[in-house]
């Protein structure tokens, strides 16, 4: 294994996605300012400013315009990325299924923050959630060291002739994007070499060999549009899985699209995603010490979402704590629990599973609150309940209603 040099920087999240944005060199970036993502595209703008970089930045009116002006870029050969959040991603949806559609390697960098209503901008998963079948690979990071690196994997991912598919990065806002950690930050020339020169077969601007983009489709035509998208994204784990063990070879950071945490004899394991993922850790080791049988499960990559590889790393696991930061209306729970209880009934696995929504509009989730998931789990186990949705951290008086 050869080990690059890297050099240690103090780093938010937004500050550390720019950072990777720059080294890989990207040729246009098309953003709209909305708290809590502002950090990421002021910080490259600054770049654009200082001559640093060669980009082309486009400051558009709307995030539907910056999604519109990303998938022009791309389409016409050009790297192209953009960020977001929470009501800008709402904005624009329409476009972001267009960009998965059309097969075009965008990079869009997700600072998760609650949908509106009411008015919050502080984070929950809500926003993300509502693009998880849009065909999008999605990563989730825990910290801004995992930003910078998800970054540079995302570009290369993307463009990769067997994938080209749009990739989406999400952080934590605030708790991540405007939290300073130490990152360690790779040599400019790697990371230009490990990502590559971005080759896209086809242009807009080559006028020898037209092509049109954005048909109408028939139905005739409509539906296979649809599946080979849905083939694109299961045919991308095995490029995922050779990606990351390359970037594992040349840096000796690995990565997978779960990341285990003393599971291996776990009776009962934990699921979350993103920033919450090193408070549950902690308290693992705490209910470790006290000879409890836990362990902690951290989904680094939600889509695609392979519940095969969840399951070949929690062998002896009895009982699930399912943790979504956000919310499904109307129907079993939300999403990560919907995605891994339909996964085990499809290999059926009869485990017990509760789904524990926690931290809308950003409400602290401490580890308290976790150490009593613990015990409800303790308990859900003992007396073999499964199939509820518990809400961790309800103010009293609501409860009491």
């Amino acid at each position: 294994m050869v080990a690059v040099k890297t050099i240690r920087k103090s780093l938010t999240g937004a500050q550390a996605a720019a950072e990777a944005m720059k080294q890989v060199d990207v040729d246009v970036v098309a953003a709209y300012p909305i708290t809590p993502q502002t950090p990421i595209v002021q910080e490259y703008a600054q770049f654009v400013a200082d001559g640093i970089v060669n980009t082309e930045m486009i400051q558009v009116e709307s995030e539907h315009s910056a999604m519109s002006a990303v998938i022009g870029a791309a389409a016409s050969g050009a790297r192209a990325t953009t960020a977001t959040s929470a009501q800008g991603l709402a904005y624009m949806w329409e476009m972001v299924g267009i960009a998965s559609t059309l097969r075009l390697p965008i990079v869009m960098n997700i600072v998760n923050r609650a949908l509106s209503g009411p008015l919050n901008i502080h984070c929950d998963h809500s926003d993300a959630m509502s693009i998880r079948d849009l065909g999008w690979i999605m990563l989730f990071s825990e910290n801004p060291q995992e930003v910078y690196y998800n970054n540079i994997l995302a570009f290369r991912i993307a463009e990769d002739p067997r994938v080209f598919l749009p990739v989406a990065v999400n952080q934590d806002g605030f708790i991540t994007s405007h939290c300073v950690e130490a990152v360690d930050v790779l040599e400019d020339e790697f990371v230009k070499k490990f990502v590559g020169d971005y080759k896209y077969p086809y242009t807009l601007l080559d006028f020898e060999n037209p092509i049109s983009v954005g048909e109408w489709a028939m139905p005739s035509h409509y539906f296979e549009f649809r599946v080979s998208v849905q083939k694109a994204i299961e045919d991308s784990v095995p490029v995922i899985e050779e990606i990351f063990d390359k970037f594992y070879q040349e840096t000796g950071v690995k990565f997978d699209f779960f990341e285990g945490y003393r599971v291996e004899d776990a009776d009962i394991v934990f699921i979350s995603m993103g920033s919450t993922s090193g408070t549950v850790r902690y308290v693992v080791d705490r209910m470790r010490s006290k000879g409890g049988k836990v362990g902690s499960i951290n989904v680094r990559v939600f889509r695609p979402f392979r519940i095969d590889k969840l399951l070949n790393i929690i062998p002896n696991a009895k009982y699930l704590v399912v943790m979504d930061r956000s919310l499904s209306f109307g129907t079993t729970g939300s999403p990560l629990y919907q995605d891994i209880t339909s996964g085990l009934y499809s290999k059926d696995r009869c485990l017990l599973v509760n789904n524990y929504v926690y931290g809308l509009g950003g409400r602290d989730i401490t580890d308290t609150d976790i150490e009593e998931v613990y015990e409800h789990a303790l308990y859900s186990m003992s007396e073999g309940i499964s199939g509820q949705v518990v809400y961790v951290g309800l103010n009293p008086s609501f409860v009491k209603k």
